[in-house]
């Protein structure tokens, strides 16, 4: 019965990152029609786009933490595997463990930052607080805490699916190159 529940999970937060990842490319598009928009604006007309800075800034947090739990499911969250790949070989099972003891910590980290943004989230929910210049452009803060609190969270989750299902998948890390080279 714990499989069967952990595979559901494991479906739905999979499913969930790969939907939040397609949103964060849908935002990264959106970042570049802003951009020459700007750029257009700027050389044809003498007046840039407002609040084009802050519109940057507002989409570069939200494409990371929308992407971030796809990056963790597909185990290319960038870190250094250099010294596990190389232990693979003499010692699978170590390599194994150490694996499971990294995604666990990634998951606790992962946990803390949801625990300690989602409160923030609801402070700039309930008072509105914005960033930006006032009269000139303005954005509201909680649609940013909100990814965050909601990426973090669901890449905790994938996180802990990791280590209950001691899912080690390091083939998943070399390149097309490396695979050449062995033929």
């Amino acid at each position: 019965m714990l499989k069967t529940a952990v595979a559901g999970l494991s479906r739905v937060a999979n499913s969930i990152a790969i939907a939040a990842n397609a949103l964060g490319t849908l935002v990264v598009l959106a970042l570049v029609v802003i951009l020459n928009v700007d750029v257009i604006a700027r050389g044809l007309f003498s007046a840039p786009l407002r609040g084009t800075y802050e519109m940057v800034q507002f989409s570069v947090v939200m494409i990371v933490f929308l992407q971030l739990a796809d990056v963790v499911r597909v185990d290319r969250l960038t870190r250094s595997d250099g010294f596990l790949n190389l232990l693979h070989h003499r010692r699978p099972g170590l390599t194994a463990n150490l694996r499971r003891i990294i995604n666990a910590i990634s998951a606790i980290f992962m946990g803390l930052i949801a625990y300690i943004t989602f409160p923030e989230f609801l402070h700039m929910w309930e008072t509105q607080d914005y960033f930006g210049v006032p009269g000139l452009f303005t954005l509201p803060w909680w649609p940013v805490k909100l990814v965050i609190a909601c990426g973090t969270a669901l890449a905790c989750v994938i996180f802990v699916i990791k280590v209950i299902t001691a899912q080690d998948r390091p083939q998943l890390v070399r390149t097309p190159e490396h695979d050449e080279a062995e033929q």
